[in-house]
């Protein structure tokens, strides 16, 4: 339904279905071809750098290099994405493409390769939204995709938009699903006027040298994941 709603309204639109694709999801020295490096880290990053990089990374990245917008789909799965998914994200990301690009840990974090782009989870949740809300045991939404959110998506340099939740997704009739196609389809109509989540850029000036938010940066009282959201 999301593919079909973006191209009626004029978007070109690029899929990745993993489980169709049959995407290998553990990262190995397979990926990389020759390359002379040891670690595995610079050696993602060699293979990068030569062309080296197996033909499914090189599609994903050049995918991700043409977007302007990226949506990501999928069930959260034990409080985080399926395997499938972070196997995507461990192979795809690599040095010299999502970060280290130059040689340097820097740009981060609101820089690099992939600034100028949004992205957008799409996530059903089984459970109700009460059990995943401020009070929730299951703990806030928010913070559940933080570490997507900000450490892989921000990371890179994309602009990340609110995330769109489907809470109780373990049943949904006919009827509710009519509902959440509607909700859907107004989400993606506006993807270009959405704000972002404003997350501080690692650049920005809010960080001392250990990468620690400077004192008096946030809003009094302001904890945890939130202190790395501007005010």
């Amino acid at each position: 339904m999301a593919v079909e709603q973006l191209r009626s309204d004029g978007h070109e639109v690029r899929v990745s279905d993993l489980y169709a694709m049959g995407w290998k999801a553990h990262a190995d020295a397979a990926d990389f071809g020759a390359v002379t490096e040891t670690n595995f880290m610079l050696a993602s990053g060699e293979a990068f750098e030569n062309g080296s990089l197996s033909a499914d990374i090189r599609a994903e990245q050049e995918k991700l290099l043409w977007a302007d917008t990226v949506l990501l789909h999928f069930p959260l799965w034990w409080f985080a994405m399926p395997a499938i998914l972070k196997g995507w994200v461990d192979r795809v990301f690599t040095c010299g493409f999502a970060y280290g690009a130059g040689g340097s840990a820097i740009p981060r974090y609101g820089d690099g390769v992939l600034a100028g782009r949004r992205a957008m989870l799409v996530v059903a949740v089984g459970g109700r939204e009460p059990a995943y809300s401020d009070r929730g045991i299951n703990g806030p939404v928010a913070d559940l995709l933080f570490p997507i959110h900000h450490g892989i998506l921000y990371y890179p340099g994309m602009d990340v938009l609110p995330p769109f939740v489907v809470h109780g997704a373990i049943r949904v009739d006919d009827e509710r699903f009519g509902r959440i196609a509607d909700n859907l389809r107004k989400r993606l109509g506006e993807l270009e006027h959405t704000e972002p989540i404003g997350y501080r850029r690692q650049a920005g000036g809010d960080y001392d040298r250990g990468l620690r938010l400077e004192s008096g940066r946030e809003e009094p009282g302001t904890t945890g994941f939130g202190l790395h959201i501007a005010s």
